[in-house]
């Protein structure tokens, strides 16, 4: 289940504050897992065969780390800055794994704002618990009522 702040439609970067958040929720399902395994191609065993994951440094299954980079992407086109949003650059560590049952909190910041140029600056996390398992920054081009 997908947990999401209710959104009426974009907020205009002439609205956006430094320190505006907006997050989701979602618990990771083995059928998740297996959907973005089929749909990304990544059929890398440690993500799909518990036998082979328990062998390597994780000692079990261990969700994409794109997958979870994917609930940052959700936040961005459906929250802050929401729809007509365009993605421009995302970097990103992951930081700890992201196990099938966990529920990963993806949250997304305003750090900074270019009005002149459409472009906001965001602080992009993923936690699970109080555990971050992906920290990044993303450049985007807001929406604007100007068009």
């Amino acid at each position: 289940m997908l947990d999401t702040t209710t959104s009426t439609g974009p907020i205009f970067i002439e609205d956006l504050t430094v320190g505006l958040t907006r997050h989701i929720e979602k618990t990771i399902i083995d059928r998740d897992i297996e959907l973005f395994a089929e749909v990304s191609e990544d059929r890398n065993p440690v993500h799909l065969n518990e036998a082979y994951a328990q062998s390597t440094m994780f000692q079990g299954r261990i969700a994409h780390g794109m997958l979870t980079a994917a609930l940052i992407s959700a936040v961005i086109g459906e929250q802050l800055p929401g729809h007509g949003t365009v993605y421009l650059r995302q970097s990103m560590a992951f930081l700890a794994p992201v196990r099938p049952g966990d529920t990963v909190r993806a949250e997304v910041e305003v750090k900074a704002i270019d009005m002149k140029r459409r472009r906001v600056t965001l602080d992009t996390r993923c936690l699970v618990g109080e555990t971050r398992v992906l920290h990044g920054e993303a450049t985007v081009l807001a929406p604007s009522r100007t068009g």
